[in-house]
């Protein structure tokens, strides 16, 4: 069998099975406590670095190092978007038990959405002037992390959920966790379907910065894609495991913006200057490093009065 069939094959399978343990795991609407969601994160970790080290075995250093800075990559701009999450839930006012069931299928359409991306990018690479294209994306990504204000987010999902409650037939009121139920007899969907919704409209915002952000590391498909997916597929387990600390990690947008323009760098100058795949994956986990333990620095700090 051809190892790059094979490959696709080992990741299916390993997606799939981890797919069907959480099913299991969450077959009732539940509060999860940091506890469990910090085991299945480890579980969803321990699982893409598995499939990594397969990766290392099968095809060599250079991809194997490509997948794993790629899956930080992600992992740390995830990290990101869970802020989002927190106001998508806010607006909608989605109770703790229903929100795994939220990402789960908001996540679940990202799996296809960002495969089509992908194939359409990788094509598209194969232009020199694409490069540059996607840089000036990226430093632009990068310029608005470290300079947006926390209000901006909040008020473009505020304004999506206003439209759809507008012009979509909707439940004032959630009915458990269901997506449709019935007022005065008409059919009508629920406000989890719209949160739903709207978090699948925000991960392809996020992908208009992610995908271009990966495919400066790579333009292999196995390794962008199984990466992107093993990242994406962990998230609501990290969300649970995290989302009570998110506020405290003050630093780390601006973490995110310096690893965003370090990446438009790489693409706008790569003709002058090529810069290996394993500087890039030390330039990102010390930035993220530093922004962490600053974060935490911060918090710890006792406030004046």
């Amino acid at each position: 069998m051809d190892n790059e069939l094979l490959a696709w094959i080992v990741f299916i399978v390993m997606a799939v099975a981890l797919v069907i343990l959480d099913i299991v795991l969450h077959r009732k609407p539940e509060h999860i406590p940091v506890k469990k969601a910090l085991k299945e994160t480890a579980i969803w970790v321990v699982a893409a670095l598995c499939f990594g080290i397969f990766i290392f075995f099968m095809f060599g250093e250079t991809r194997g190092m490509e997948f794993i800075t790629a899956y930080i990559m992600e992992e740390s701009m995830s990290i990101d978007n869970l802020f989002v999450f927190i106001l998508i839930f806010g607006l909608f006012s989605i109770p703790d038990e229903y929100q795994h069931k939220a990402l789960f299928y908001g996540i679940f359409g990202a799996v296809i959405f960002r495969l089509i991306f992908m194939l359409i990018g990788v094509r598209l690479m194969e232009f020199d002037f694409v490069m540059y294209i996607f840089g000036i994306i990226l430093a632009y990504a990068a310029l608005k992390t470290l300079f947006a204000k926390e209000s901006d987010d909040e008020g473009g999902n505020s304004k999506i959920a206003d439209f759809m409650s507008k012009h979509l037939k909707t439940s004032p009121r959630l009915d458990g966790d269901r997506f449709f139920t019935r007022v005065d007899s008409r059919l009508m969907m629920t406000p989890l379907l719209l949160c739903v919704i709207v978090i699948e409209i925000s991960d392809l915002v996020f992908a208009l910065d992610s995908i271009p952000a990966v495919l400066a590391l790579s333009s292999d498909l196995l390794v962008i894609y199984t990466s992107n997916i093993f990242a994406i597929l962990g998230l609501r387990s990290l969300y649970f495991a995290i989302k009570g600390g998110l506020n405290s990690m003050k630093y780390l947008k601006y973490g995110l913006g310096v690893i965003l323009l370090f990446i438009a760098a790489k693409l706008l100058l790569n003709e002058v200057i090529e810069i290996p795949i394993a500087a890039s994956l030390g330039f990102i986990v010390a930035v993220l490093s530093v922004t962490i333990i600053a974060s935490l620095m911060a918090k710890d700090r006792p406030q004046p009065e």
